[in-house]
């Protein structure tokens, strides 16, 4: 049986979650089934006030597209989403911004960008009751 053939224009999806707190980027193949890697804000810092930086999302973006390139990935559909439900709507676009320019940088070619943050279209309560959350 022959060995296989690299393919030079192998597609992965990029599922970046930029929330108040963290960042993460989870890179898998174009089925969505097979992770390729994972990387968080915690992976790179010890203190928990930067790992919802832009400084760290460049960080864990640059290492996870280094994997993927080891992997033989060479472009990438991004995913940016934020933390939806009934809570805020946008993602953390400073540290998702970071996290896509990194990609740019470590040499992933970028297909298409898009928002997937989940929105509800009949929200459930907010938590805190009537009188909303006493401090």
């Amino acid at each position: 049986m022959p060995a296989e053939k690299e393919d030079p224009l192998k597609i992965g999806i990029v599922h970046i979650y930029a929330s108040k707190n963290n960042t993460i980027v989870h890179i898998t193949d174009a089925t969505g089934a097979e992770t390729i890697s994972r990387k968080s804000g915690g992976m790179f810092t010890d203190a928990d006030r930067n790992k919802p930086t832009p400084w760290v999302a460049m960080l864990v973006a640059k290492a996870a597209a280094e994997e993927a390139r080891a992997a033989g990935i060479t472009r990438v559909i991004v995913r940016v989403r934020g933390i939806g439900g009934n809570r805020s709507p946008q993602p953390n676009n400073r540290a998702a911004s970071a996290a896509i320019k990194a990609l740019v940088r470590a040499g992933l070619k970028i297909i298409s960008i898009e928002d997937v943050t989940p929105i509800p279209h009949d929200s459930i309560r907010k938590p805190g009751g009537r009188r909303g959350r006493r401090v």
